[in-house]
């Protein structure tokens, strides 16, 4: 029986398979290639794996609809599979926390940002967020463009080992240790020159 649904939000196609706002479907990679998932097959509007971790039987979701429509499939997914609203942990890109960095809430609002927005008219808003902190641009004028942008060279630099740590210590989230998980990950400051 599937315990949990793990949904990643982003654009489906490779013309947005880097961009910034696409961070939650690479981290459910990293997820789903860390614990050996099953073949991906295409339902609910959505491409879905299972897998097992920790000895909870999970479901991995990135849904297709685009992102301000990812409710629809994500709802699909939780009424057939019959999965408390509790149980249903969504990562997803954060704007306004710092690049590298994680934030985890159970609940509140969407705070702008349209995956959520559609998942809270669909499911209610008692679902886990893990917020992957994409950064600020430092002008709000910026922000689409940031947003859509591709990740640069230098910020593979951290968004790789970030995912990577995710994986690899992702058993705490089933394991009700959020707040331990988002401990792991601090701000990645730049380094200073010598005549700084």
């Amino acid at each position: 029986m599937t315990e949990f649904l793990i949904v990643g939000l982003g654009n489906p196609g490779r013309e947005y398979e880097m961009n910034r706002h696409n961070i939650g479907f690479m981290a459910l990679d990293a997820i789903g290639n860390e614990f050996g998932t099953g073949n991906e097959k295409n339902t609910f509007q959505s491409v879905m794996r299972n897998a097992t971790i920790h000895g909870k039987q999970v479901l991995l979701q990135k849904p297709q609809t685009y992102m301000n429509l990812s409710g629809e499939a994500v709802g699909a997914a939780a009424r057939f599979y019959k999965i408390p609203v509790e149980n249903i942990i969504i990562l997803h890109d954060e704007l306004d926390i710092p690049a590298a960095t994680i934030r985890i809430k159970q609940g509140g609002g969407a705070g702008g940002h349209n995956g959520i927005k559609s998942t809270d008219q669909h499911i209610g808003n008692n679902t886990w967020r893990i917020r992957l902190g994409i950064g600020h641009p430092g002008d709000k004028d910026r922000v689409t463009g940031h947003v859509l942008g591709n990740f640069t060279n230098e910020e593979l630099d951290w968004v790789e080992p970030m995912l990577k740590k995710l994986a690899n210590n992702f058993t705490l989230m089933l394991n009700g240790q959020s707040a331990k998980l988002a401990s792991m990950f601090k701000e990645v400051k730049p380094e200073k020159s010598d005549d700084a």
